[in-house]
């Protein structure tokens, strides 16, 4: 293979190399973010699948929050594809809206995007992710809490 043909499979779209933070504000452009009120109302009036993708030490240390689905990142797309085999109960179509939650927003925002490119195209992700949420003053369980992992959810 040469160079050239080396050039288009590592860059399928012909775009410049972009460091992290210029991809993550690419990315964005194409979807609406929420925050953590709008997160939160689009749970409440079940309109909507909160995604936790935070790793479980995080979740450990700082709670859950009450009705998301845990899904590592590692395994997002395998179950959130309506398509897929492994797909979770609640991944009932491509017009599921979704709301990925990291630490802080910026590998959600990535996930999201990988979301979109399954053709979930509500997905989106929480501004600021958990820590917003917490800050926001919205309800966290603590992970020992029965109550706090709804059924379904699964623990990658």
């Amino acid at each position: 293979m040469s160079g050239t043909d080396t050039d288009r499979v590592n860059s399928p779209r012909e775009e410049p190399p972009a460091g992290i933070d210029e991809l993550l504000e690419r990315v964005r452009r194409d979807y609406a973010r929420v925050g953590p009120r709008e997160a939160y109302d689009v749970a409440r009036a079940g309109d909507g699948l909160l995604v936790d993708i935070r790793y479980a030490a995080l979740r450990e240390r700082d709670g859950l929050i009450p009705g998301a689905v845990v899904v590592e990142r590692n395994e997002l797309e395998w179950r959130l594809d309506p398509r897929g085999s492994h797909r979770l109960p609640e991944a009932t179509g491509h017009d599921l809206r979704v709301v990925v939650i990291c630490n802080e927003g910026y590998a959600s925002s990535l996930a999201a995007v990988s979301l979109h490119q399954l053709g979930l195209r509500r997905a989106t992700d929480l501004i600021g992710g958990f820590q917003a949420w917490r800050a926001a003053g919205l309800p966290v369980a603590a992970p020992s809490a029965p109550s706090s992992v709804p059924t379904g959810a699964r623990e990658a």
